[in-house]
């Protein structure tokens, strides 16, 4: 058997007795619809993609409630497209690995066609205009990460890709946001026809940066007369475009080889993960948890997909801002680093592993339940409680995930303000709590300087995940040694008292002694990080 549509047809019965669940839905049918009248374009043809909206489309192919499928398109690495797509017919494996025990293995083939968005590529580009240029085109969406829409470097200067494209115009442009732009610039020409731009990237306010980026290169095209003087207005006019928030929370980590196996012996050929040029890892297969969350703002100026009947969430922007912040202020992603932080320093590579340490799963119940629910968001569409009841109950501890602490720590440092400075600022605001019953919080922060150190528990050297602040930020402790001799913690007040990596001065509202204080325990000697958890987590 292989994962192709002759073989799904041909091996029908023998999918079937091997426990997979098939498309119910008359394929060509559904492709001939979907040629005839696009209805939605995905750009971002990665894991999440896969496992998430690609699934529920398809629930919804099989049920009739819908008769047009997804069109897939890569605009960073085509390797994914060539190498994964086009080979497998644009089937997929979705193996959703449940806290049970058990895998419910889905073929996915609600993508009817997949493209490469490359402006060279005569044909897959016209073909991309000719799709954009069509009326029944209600929605593009974007998995592309927050760093696709990044048109500045650090300092602020535009890069030199996207001056260039500034200065190319909409023809034929090279960056990833131009292209985008330019097919956007082609269904202005083609009728200034509405739809909506719908970022379901993993970032706060992700509507607002796609539209920046849009807006920014119909202003440059239009100021040089590279553009018709209407696109700029057209592309703010929220009847015309639109750029919804959203908010998604699914973990897929990269495709994991135990996956492979039990996939190769249900005897389906031909499903080796491969490394492309640009180092992304893809398989024909995803990985993924059960939970699933996707919430968008309902702004749609040529209508949309009935998605609600697939479990998606429509409400307003303000609704959707603050889901997203109860997930990464205080429901999901504070646990997530707290344990990213402590397990590299205890020699975890399974973030499930973790929980099933008394005092790592104690530690992010109190930072969750005690520290943050007083001061979290309610969205009034989902409950705290509940969300943090199946992040530490079922998602995390789900044995079945093949999740890393090392891969969770990446970025650290980008993270602390909004994971855990939200909530002291929410403190800060309220009469009735104190920012100096804040006890585990300070102890994130105090592992996450320990951790700088780049030693573990047992004295052995590491490697820190990738940050673009890690050599800066490890400069401060890189004079310290594990040993129980008193140090001079002076030398950590600058990094303590950063704002913009805390989120607040830790030094002005008094956090930083017990911060301090917390490391010389963690740093003073050899099973130091272990003796601090089991005297603070109580």
């Amino acid at each position: 058997m292989e994962l192709t549509r002759k073989s799904i047809q041909e091996h029908r019965e023998a999918f079937l007795r091997a426990g997979y669940r098939l498309p119910e839905f008359e394929y060509e049918k559904v492709k001939a619809a979907t040629d005839a009248a696009p209805v939605w374009i995905h750009f971002g043809a990665g894991n999440i993609f896969r496992a998430f909206p690609c699934n529920v489309l398809q629930n919804l192919l099989n049920q009739g409630v819908v008769n047009t499928g997804l069109i897939a398109v890569e605009g960073f690495d085509y390797e994914i497209i060539e190498k994964m797509y086009w080979p497998h017919d644009n089937l997929s494996i979705l193996a959703t690995l449940k806290a049970d025990h058990t895998v419910e293995k889905t073929i996915v083939g609600s993508i009817t066609e997949s493209l490469i968005l490359d402006s060279a590529n005569q044909s897959q580009y016209d073909r991309l205009k000719q799709i954009f240029a069509a009326p029944s085109l209600q929605m593009a969406s974007f998995t592309i990460t927050e760093k696709g829409y990044a048109l500045t470097d650090a300092g602020g200067n535009v890069l030199p890709g996207i001056a260039a494209d500034y200065a190319k115009g909409p023809g034929a442009p090279d960056s990833y946001l131009g292209k985008v732009t330019a097919l956007l610039y082609h269904r202005y020409v083609s009728g200034k026809r509405p739809i909506a731009m719908v970022s379901m990237d993993n970032c706060s306010h992700n509507g607002d940066k796609l539209a920046a980026a849009v807006c920014a290169f119909a202003d440059a095209w239009c100021e040089n007369g590279l553009a018709e003087a209407g696109f700029a207005a057209y592309v703010r006019d929220p009847q015309a475009v639109s750029y919804p928030w959203s908010m998604i929370d699914k973990i897929t980590p990269r495709p994991d080889a135990q996956v492979e196996a039990m996939l190769n012996q249900d005897g389906i050929e031909g499903l080796d993960a491969a490394i492309t040029s640009k180092n992304t890892y893809v398989a024909p297969f995803v990985n993924a948890e059960e939970c699933e969350y996707l919430v968008i703002e309902d702004h749609f100026p040529n209508g949309r997909p009935p998605l609600e009947k697939g479990g998606v969430i429509f409400t307003m922007r303000e609704t959707v801002d603050k889901v997203e912040k109860m997930k990464v202020c205080t429901c999901l992603n504070p646990l997530h680093t707290t344990l990213a932080i402590y397990g590299c320093l205890l020699g975890y590579t399974l973030v499930s592993e973790e929980m099933k340490n008394p005092l790592l799963k104690r530690f992010v119940e109190i930072i969750g339940y005690r520290e943050g629910l007083p001061v979290v968001v309610d969205p009034g569409i989902l409950d705290p409680k509940e969300f943090i009841d199946t992040v530490v109950n079922v998602r995390i501890p789900n044995p079945f995930m093949p999740d890393a602490p090392q891969r969770i720590a990446t970025d650290t440092s980008q993270k602390l303000a909004i994971r855990f400075g939200e909530t002291i600022k929410a403190y800060q605001k309220r009469p009735d709590l104190d920012v100096a019953d804040l006890k585990l919080i300070p102890l994130v922060f105090a592992g996450w300087l320990r951790y700088l150190m780049a030693v573990d528990d047992e004295g052995h050297p590491f490697t820190p995940s990738s940050d673009p602040l890690l050599e800066e930020a490890g400069s401060y402790v890189a004079d310290y040694e594990l040993s129980s001799v008193p140090k001079d913690l002076s030398r950590l007040d600058p990094l303590l008292s950063n704002d913009k990596i805390f989120g607040v001065d830790l030094t002005a509202i008094g956090i930083a002694d017990q911060v301090k204080s917390y490391f010389a325990e963690l740093s003073s000697g050899i099973g130091a990080v272990k003796a601090a958890l089991e005297k603070y987590v109580k």
